[in-house]
C-alpha cells in the first residue's frame, strides 16, 4: 500500500529523536562558578589536598555548594562568582606555588548522564570571554639549528677517520644561489680534490639523507652538504608539532579547562584560553624557557644534614618531584640543548618504563666520555624554568623573575652513553611518557613571537550568547508561523521535524565535544532558515500533483519521490561550499562551517525521513479524499 513505512524505518527515526534528545539534554543544566585545583610537578592533588581546601574555606567563612576529587583535579563549586573570587584568593594563598587554582565554569549535568557519555558543548572564545593568541613560529631558525648541529657532527667524524679538513662552517643562500647549488647548509673545505672525494664517502654513508655536492674555488676543494626539500619541510614541521606540545603543557599552568591549540598554516599557532583575562599572566607562561640538566648525584654525605643547611662543598641540594631532596655535584655533565628527541617506551630486558633520548654529534661525544668514567653511579636529571611572576606591590604590578630547579629523575648509569641512550627506574608507562615530553618539549624548538592577541570580557561573551540564542529564536519562531500558515497541517509536520533537527544538531555538537563559537551559531541560523526548503519543495510538487487531479495519496508518494533529487543537488553543493570553507578558512570559518554542514546532513534526515514518517502515520493505509496543505 501507497504510503506505508517499513518498521525499522520508524524505529529509526524514534531511534535519532530519543538519542537526540538525550544527549542534548546536558546543555540544558547550566554551569556552576568553580574553583579548579591542579597540580605542578612538584605536588599532588589528593584527599589531603581536598582536606586542607575543605579546612581554609570553612575558617575563611566562605560557603560552597560542593567539593569532589577526580582525574588528579578538585573541583570547588559556589552558588555565586562574589564567592568564587574571595575563594580563589584564599585558596591560593593557602596552598602555595606547588598547586594551580584557576577559576573554572563547572557543568551541573548529572551523573547518570555523564555515565552515559552525555555532556554539554564547550563553549569558545567569543561566548565564554578569555585570551586569543595568533603565534608567528621561526621554522627556519629550526633549519638553521639543524644544520648548525651537523658542524659538529661532520668535525668529530673526520677526526675520527683521520681525513684531515681545513675548516668546517655554515653558508648561506648568497653564497650558493648564482651556481645553483644547495640553497644553504654546512660547506668543508679541504685542500685537495682526493682528501674530499675521500670524505664525501664517509659522509654519504653515515648521513644518506644529506645532499653532498662539490664545489671547486680559487682558494680550495669545498664539500657542500645541506638538507634536502623533504627533510626541511619535516625539521619544519617537527619544530612547530614540538612548539604545540611545549605550549600545551605551559597552558596547563593557567588551569584552563578547555584551551584552544592547534596549527594554522605552515608556521602560525593559535592559542585560545577561554575564561583567561589576564592577559600578561598568559604571556608569560606561553614565553617561559625551560632548560635540563644531568648531574652526578652523591652517594656519601647525609641529605637530611644538607636540609638542615650544612650542604658539603662541590655539592647543592635539589628538590625532587616527590617532595624530597637529593644531593647533587657542581660539574654539569650535559644540558638539554643536546637533545634532539626523545621518546618513551619499555625496556627490552626486564619490560620496565623506559625514556629513550636522541643527542646531537658533539652531545654524543660529551655524554660517552663522562659516562664512561662513571659507570655504575647515580644520574640525576634536573629540569630548570625560569618564570616571570607579575605582583602587585603598592598597587603597582611589579615583575619578578625566579628559576625553579627540580630532579625529575634519578637512575644508575648501567654503561658508557653515548648518542641514544635510555633512562629506566621510572614507576610507569604514564611517567615515562611524561619524562619523555618534558625532555623533548622542555624548551621551544623555535622561536615564536605573538603577532595578535584579542581579549574578551565575560560579559561581552554573555551578551553574544543571548544575542545569538535571540536570533535562533526569533528565526525559528518565524518560520514556524509562516510554515503554519502556508501549508496548515503539512506545516506543523515541517515544524515539527525543523524543531526535532535543532535537537539533533545541538546532540551532535555535544556527542563531539566541539566548541561553540559565534559564527557556529550563524551556521545555526542559517540552518533553520534551510532546514524548510526541502519541505517547501516537496508540499509544493504535492500541491502541484493534486491539481493535477491525483489522488491525495498518490500526490504524496510522488511529492516526495520526485523532489528528492532536486533537494539533494542543492544541499549537496552547499554541503561542497561548506567542506571548502573548512579546508581553507581559520578558526571562527572553522565553526560556521560544522555547524552549517552538520545542520545540513540532519536537515536531510529530518525534512525527508522525519516529516514522511509523521505524514504516513497520518494519511498512509487509509482513504483520504483530502489534504491539509
Amino acid at each position: 500500500m501507497l504510503n506505508q513505512y517499513p518498521a525499522w524505518k520508524y524505529l529509526l527515526v524514534i531511534t535519532v529523536l530519543l538519542v537526540g534528545m538525550l544527549y542534548a539534554l546536558p546543555n540544558l543544566y547550566g554551569e556552576d562558578p568553580a574553583l579548579q585545583v591542579t597540580s605542578t610537578r612538584t605536588a599532588e592533588v589528593d584527599l589531603a589536598t581536598q582536606d586542607k581546601v575543605q579546612k581554609l574555606l570553612t575558617d575563611a567563612g566562605i560557603a560552597y555548594d560542593s567539593i569532589s576529587l577526580a582525574d588528579a583535579r578538585l573541583l570547588v563549586r559556589f552558588s555565586d562568582t562574589e564567592a568564587q573570587l574571595v575563594a580563589k584568593d584564599v585558596v591560593k594563598k593557602g596552598l602555595g606555588r606547588g598547586h594551580v587554582v584557576a577559576l573554572n565554569l563547572a557543568p551541573r549535568t548529572p551523573d547518570w548522564l555523564v555515565s552515559l557519555g552525555a555532556e554539554p558543548m564547550y563553549l569558545g572564545l567569543d561566548l565564554r570571554g578569555g585570551v586569543h593568541f595568533l603565534m608567528e613560529v621561526d621554522v627556519d631558525s629550526a633549519v638553521r639549528q639543524a644544520e648548525e648541529r651537523y658542524i659538529g657532527d661532520f668535525r668529530g667524524l673526520l677526526r675520527k677517520n683521520k681525513v684531515r679538513y681545513a675548516r668546517v662552517a655554515r653558508y648561506f643562500n648568497e653564497d650558493v644561489d648564482r651556481d645553483g647549488l644547495t640553497r644553504s647548509g654546512v660547506e668543508i673545505k679541504f685542500k685537495s680534490a682526493e682528501v674530499r672525494e675521500e670524505a664525501e664517502g664517509l659522509l654519504d654513508a653515515e648521513y644518506p639523507d644529506l645532499e653532498l655536492r662539490s664545489d671547486d674555488r680559487a682558494d680550495g676543494y669545498y664539500l657542500l652538504a645541506g638538507l634536502d626539500d623533504k627533510e626541511r619541510r619535516e625539521v619544519r614541521k617537527l619544530a612547530l608539532k614540538q612548539n604545540i606540545t611545549t605550549l600545551r603543557n605551559r597552558v596547563n599552568e593557567l588551569g584552563v579547562s578547555e584551551p584552544v591549540i592547534q596549527q594554522q598554516g605552515d608556521s602560525r599557532i593559535v592559542v585560545q584560553l577561554p575564561g583567561v583575562q589576564d592577559t600578561a599572566r598568559a604571556k608569560e607562561i606561553l614565553g617561559a624557557t625551560a632548560t635540563l640538566e644531568f648531574r652526578l648525584a652523591d652517594e656519601t654525605n647525609d641529605v637530611q644534614e644538607a636540609v638542615r643547611g650544612r650542604v658539603p662543598p662541590g655539592l647543592k641540594l635539589y628538590p625532587e618531584r616527590d617532595g624530597g631532596h637529593v644531593l647533587l655535584k657542581n660539574r654539569v655533565m650535559l644540558t638539554g640543548d643536546y637533545i634532539i628527541d626523545a621518546s618513551s617506551g619499555l625496556d627490552q630486558q626486564s619490560g620496565s618504563p623506559a625514556v629513550y633520548i636522541t643527542l646531537d654529534g658533539k652531545g654524543a661525544s660529551i655524554f660517552s666520555k663522562v659516562t664512561g668514567e662513571n659507570i655504575k653511579k647515580l644520574m640525576a636529571v634536573v629540569f630548570i624554568e625560569n618564570k616571570t611572576e607579575t605582583r602587585m606591590v603598592d598597587g603597582k604590578p611589579v615583575k619578578t623573575r625566579r628559576t625553579v630547579e627540580e630532579v625529575i629523575n634519578v637512575a644508575r648509569i648501567q654503561d658508557q652513553l653515548s648518542k641514544r641512550f635510555q633512562i629506566t627506574g621510572l614507576d610507569s608507562t604514564k611517567e615515562a611518557h611524561n619524562l619523555a615530553l618534558l625532555l623533548r618539549a622542555g624548551a621551544l624548538a623555535a622561536p615564536i613571537e605573538i603577532i595578535e592577541e584579542r581579549t574578551i570580557g565575560p560579559s561581552l561573551g554573555q551578551e553574544n550568547i543571548d544575542q545569538g540564542f535571540m536570533s535562533v529564536i526569533i528565526g525559528f519562531v518565524l518560520v514556524l508561523a509562516f510554515m503554519a500558515i502556508w501549508y496548515r497541517g503539512f506545516g506543523m509536520v515541517a515544524n515539527l521535524a525543523l524543531a526535532l533537527n535543532l535537537v539533533v544538531i545541538v546532540a551532535v555538537l555535544s556527542m563531539l565535544q566541539a566548541t561553540l563559537t559565534l559564527p557556529g551559531i550563524a551556521g545555526i541560523v542559517l540552518t533553520v532558515g534551510m532546514a524548510v526548503d526541502a519541505n517547501v519543495l516537496i508540499f509544493e510538487r504535492i500541491r502541484e500533483e493534486l491539481r493535477n487531479g491525483i489522488s491525495p495519496q498518490t500526490a504524496i508518494s510522488a511529492g516526495y519521490e520526485k523532489a528528492f533529487s532536486t533537494i539533494a543537488d542543492a544541499n549537496i553543493t552547499t554541503l561542497i561550499a561548506a567542506v571548502i570553507l573548512y579546508g581553507f578558512g581559520t578558526g571562527p570559518i572553522k565553526g560556521f562551517a560544522i555547524t552549517l554542514s552538520i545542520g545540513i546532513m540532519t536537515s536531510m534526515f529530518t525534512a525527508i525521513m522525519g516529516t514522511r514518517a509523521v505524514v504516513n502515520l497520518m494519511y498512509g493505509g487509509r482513504r483520504v479524499d483530502k489534504l491539509s496543505i
